[in-house]
């Protein structure tokens, strides 16, 4: 398996996989039920974005293989339908790294000008224009912030910071 393929063409009726890409976003995650978890987002050099996770149990084969801002070749991995809200891609699938996953540096690095910025107006979001199961990108002042608070989310408090953002036009979204 020599060539590589474009993050667009991955879907998940395999896993031998073979991708070259740059991590734009690499987070770790935890919750009760499953303990820590790897997040990133990965890019290849055509600008296609794919969320990928790495459980638990594999953290400790790949946390010193992986940088945010390193571009890397991922050989190996299987593909998950991605749902919910606050997905941070839009491709329909994620990767999940399993044992045989194998990780190599890429002596060509990806330019640093990609890397899956893609601020949207503020007036689409103002305007319920976007599909809110998506996280998006925006660019402004900040012009408000209040204090932590705590919330009640379905049944359970949750801190919040509520943040008030400016445009380039000076446009302040009303509440």
């Amino acid at each position: 398996m020599s060539s590589f393929s474009n993050v667009s063409d991955l879907k998940p009726f395999k896993n031998m996989w073979k991708i070259k890409v740059k991590i734009i976003q690499l987070w770790k995650q935890y919750s009760a039920t499953t303990g820590e978890t790897i997040k990133m987002i990965l890019i290849d050099a055509k600008g296609d974005k794919i969320q990928a996770t790495i459980k638990n149990a594999l953290i400790g084969t790949f946390r010193d293989q992986l940088e945010e801002g390193m571009s890397r070749i991922i050989i190996n991995f299987s593909l998950f339908h991605s749902a919910g809200m606050y997905r941070t891609t839009t491709h329909p699938y994620r990767i999940a790294f399993i044992p045989n996953t194998r990780v190599r540096i890429w002596g060509i690095p990806l330019p640093d000008e990609l890397n899956g910025f893609s601020p949207v107006k503020f007036g689409d979001i103002h305007d319920g224009n976007l599909d809110e199961n998506y996280l998006v990108d925006v660019v402004g002042q900040l012009v408000n912030v209040t204090q932590l608070e705590d919330v009640p989310v379905n049944g359970k408090d949750t801190k919040k910071i509520t943040v008030e953002l400016r445009d380039e036009r000076n446009y302040l979204p009303t509440k």
